[in-house]
Parts: C-alpha cells; sequence; structure tokens
C-alpha cells in the first residue's frame, strides 16, 4: 500500500492535484457567489424597510423562507427545480429535447439567496443604526436620495455590516461543502472519492478539514485587512 507521502503527492500516485482543484472550485465558488449574495441581501434591506407594505411584506417573506429551509434542501430545490422545469418550457418546442443545470451556477444560486436572507438582516441592523439625521442632513445640502445614499450613508452602512457579513463569509465559505451532493468537484467530494478509492478515510478527511481551516485563518486575515482599511477611509 502507498504511504500517505505518496498518496499526498502529485501525479498518477497522488491526489494532491485532485484536491488542489477542488480547492479552486470551493474558492471560486465562494467568491463567485459573495457579490450574489450581497446585492441582493442589499436590496432585500431596503424593501424591509420601506414605507410601501407591499415591499415589506416581499423582504419579509423571503428571508423567512431562505433562513428557515436547510441550505442542503434549498440547493436541491435550485439544482433539480430548476432543472425540471427548464426541461418542461424546452419539451413544449422539443419534446426529445434534455436540459442540464450546470451543478456551479446551481450552486452559487442557491448559497447565494442563503446568504443574501442573512446578509438582509445584517444590512438592516446597520440601517437602523445610523441615525435619521445623516439622510436629512445629505438632503439639506442638495444631495438625491441616490447621492444621499452612495456618499453618506454606504460608507457607514459598510463600517458598521462589516462584522457581520465577515462572519457569513466564514458560514458560506463552509456551505460550500454541500455543493458536493450534486456531484461538483469542491474540496468535501475531491477528498471522499480520494478516501474511497485508497481507502485511508482519515487521512483525506484530516487534510480537508486543515484546508477549511486554513482558508478560514487567510479569510480572517483578509477581514481585518478590509476592516483597518473601510477604518481609515471612513476617518479620513
Amino acid at each position: 500500500m502507498p504511504s500517505a507521502w505518496t498518496l499526498l503527492s502529485w501525479g498518477s500516485e497522488g491526489w494532491l492535484d485532485d484536491i488542489a482543484y477542488g480547492v479552486f472550485i470551493t474558492v471560486s465558488l465562494a467568491a463567485a457567489t459573495l457579490p450574489l449574495g450581497l446585492l441582493i441581501g442589499f436590496f432585500v434591506a431596503l424593501a424591509k424597510q420601506a414605507r410601501e407594505p407591499t415591499l415589506r411584506l416581499a423582504g419579509n417573506i423571503y428571508t423567512t423562507i431562505f433562513r428557515g429551509l436547510p441550505e442542503l434542501l434549498t440547493l436541491f430545490l435550485v439544482y433539480y427545480g430548476v432543472q425540471i422545469g427548464l426541461q418542461n418550457l424546452v419539451r413544449l418546442v422539443d419534446p426529445t429535447a434534455t436540459v442540464e443545470v450546470n451543478s456551479f451556477v446551481s450552486g452559487m444560486v442557491a448559497l447565494g439567496v442563503v446568504f443574501s436572507s442573512y446578509a438582509s438582516e445584517v444590512f438592516l441592523s446597520a440601517f437602523r443604526a445610523i441615525p435619521r439625521g445623516q439622510y436629512e442632513g445629505g438632503y439639506s445640502i442638495g444631495l438625491t436620495d441616490g447621492q444621499t445614499m452612495r456618499l453618506v450613508v454606504l460608507p457607514q452602512l459598510i463600517k458598521i455590516a462589516l462584522p457581520g457579513l465577515a462572519n457569513l463569509w466564514l458560514i458560506l465559505l463552509k456551505d460550500t461543502a454541500l455543493v458536493s451532493a450534486i456531484g461538483l468537484s469542491d474540496i468535501l467530494r475531491q477528498s471522499g472519492v480520494a478516501a474511497r478509492v485508497t481507502r485511508e478515510a482519515f487521512l483525506f478527511f484530516g487534510l480537508a478539514s486543515l484546508i477549511y481551516l486554513v482558508l478560514a485563518i487567510i479569510s480572517s486575515f483578509g477581514v481585518r485587512a478590509v476592516e483597518r482599511a473601510v477604518q481609515g477611509g471612513t476617518d479620513r
């Protein structure tokens, strides 16, 4: 039986190149999901504090659904549900046609809506922490609603919301492991394949754990750098 060093090497006898590809997929998925989740979460937060009751209701329903459903179930609903829906639409035109939904895009959408539902609560709390006088001050010097939001509110909003969003990023990074259930070759799936083939489950799942911890540590340093930059930018 090959040694642990051989199994963790590059090349035909080792699995490190496959796991490295899984790391690339995991980081790419998290990086692609983050802006989607932040954008949706921001607009959901705006809707939840709007004067229009319909918008507030829609925002509350959105967050209730995606905070209440398990992440894995949301992933299955997006992956299989969208595929079935598109299949039915395409068969209206061509009964023999088949549709396959990309697992990366499905994972990004599913994790994005879950992330956005939590991010909206972080943004909402940050909005409420900004005094109403900040808005009125912007209007008093002739700024429009959009200019007041961009120049006065957003810099303060980012500063207040950043710690909560940083925690959500770490949760998102771990939740990417769920996409292995729909066949995406992330860290967990590649480690699982290696564990089954070599019968060295502890070795490869231990390596996967270490990789996730390293990614979390790197993210923590990155978050601290962003926090310092934001603090410096808002203090000037």
